[in-house]
């Protein structure tokens, strides 16, 4: 069996978590503690910004920046199509009203000609969305930013450690979202998420929104809610960060074998540009025959995903929606229904990986 995703740690690293955990237990600091200050700042400058907020998920962490920037009713915010829900709620939650363009088929990032044309005079925010660990196109859309007067947020979920042209994800938009869901590069054991930002002033205004408004315990200057990152999460996610970057050099190394031997296969590859530097969160291929290569792959105990199998204007949730066309979205469409997830983890073999290029080629 060939896993798609293994979060088993080394043995040292789980020694260390437990026993920090249980010291953890025994000072009773489970809600914004040292350990959470401490995590924050080690990310902060893991991340080259000044600044870094846990909270309770990644969608909390762009819904928080939105809301801190003054981001709401009467506003729009671009988006990609071909991503996680989680991109878009944040927006709606707001009171904001998502509009979405297509991908660049190339690439699978969001396509900043499209974002050009979808500008309007109500666009307050860009969301790019570095999907998979890939970097979505940063001059570009800096560039839009920049010449319209617009926030750039970006959707660093699947990004933990990627550069573009030197640059972190997370560290070149006005602010940034994290998670830390279980399977990410840089996971908890539970749910987290962290907003990054060199913006001091959003800095403490998010930082009141994340534990009910308060500017001290049981005074609340602004209507806030309970998102906080707890404790034992962030010494969790303290010590996998020292692990960061070497998990990060070994998901390159194995993505860098997939791409010398897939390439006499016929599934299609999405190729990053040499000047940046992915952490390949998911690696993702694309065949015409996606479901069929899915169950004869299962069948010879490789594990595979789909990311994502429905478009953001295609759910259900979505129906009422103004961008809920069909059509509207070509890219977008016709890649979710080829779409196809490798397995890709740091504890994966090359053997595995050769593996899984026999059965790819047998088919």
């Amino acid at each position: 069996m060939i896993d798609f995703c293994d979060l088993s740690l080394p043995q040292a690293t789980e020694e260390s978590i437990w026993k920090k955990c249980r010291n953890l237990v025994r000072q009773n600091g489970y809600v914004l503690s040292k350990e959470v200050d401490d995590f924050e700042n080690d990310f902060a400058r893991f991340c080259e910004a000044n600044h870094c907020l846990g909270v309770a998920t990644g969608c909390d962490a762009l819904m928080w920046a939105m809301e801190g920037l003054g981001i709401g009713r009467g506003d729009e915010v671009i988006t990609v199509a071909n991503t996680f829900i989680g991109t878009v709620l944040p927006i709606i939650r707001v009171g904001a009203t998502p509009v979405l363009v297509d991908c660049d088929p190339k690439t699978q990032q969001i396509d900043p000609d499209q974002v050009a044309s979808a500008i309007t005079p109500r666009t307050s925010a860009i969301v790019p969305v570095h999907l998979y660990g890939r970097l979505a196109p940063m001059d570009e859309l800096l560039r839009l930013c920049n010449k319209n007067g617009l926030v750039l947020l970006e959707d660093a979920a699947q990004a933990h450690g990627a550069r573009y042209k030197g640059k972190r994800a997370g560290s070149m938009g006005h602010a940034s979202g994290f998670s830390f869901y279980p399977a990410k590069n840089l996971g908890a054991w539970g749910d987290g998420g962290a907003m990054v930002t060199s913006d001091t002033s959003l800095y403490e205004k998010v930082k009141k929104i994340r534990n009910y408004g308060q500017e001290k315990k049981y005074f609340h200057s602004q209507i806030g809610w309970n998102s906080r990152l707890d404790s034992l999460q962030a010494i969790v996610l303290a010590e996998k960060l020292l692990l960061l970057d070497q998990w990060n050099e070994r998901r390159r190394s194995i993505a860098s074998r997939y791409y010398d031997i897939l390439s006499d296969t016929e599934v299609s590859l999405y190729h990053e540009s040499p000047e940046n530097e992915p952490v390949h969160h998911l690696f993702v291929v694309t065949h015409k025959n996606r479901d069929l290569i899915q169950s004869k792959l299962n069948s010879q105990g490789i594990a595979t995903g789909i990311h994502y199998p429905v478009p953001i204007h295609k759910h259900k949730c979505f129906a009422n929606e103004p961008f809920a066309k069909d059509g509207c979205f070509p890219h977008a469409e016709a890649q979710s229904a080829q779409l196809l997830s490798l397995p890709m983890h740091p504890n994966m073999t090359i053997s595995e990986v050769e593996k899984v290029f026999q059965c790819l080629k047998a088919i």
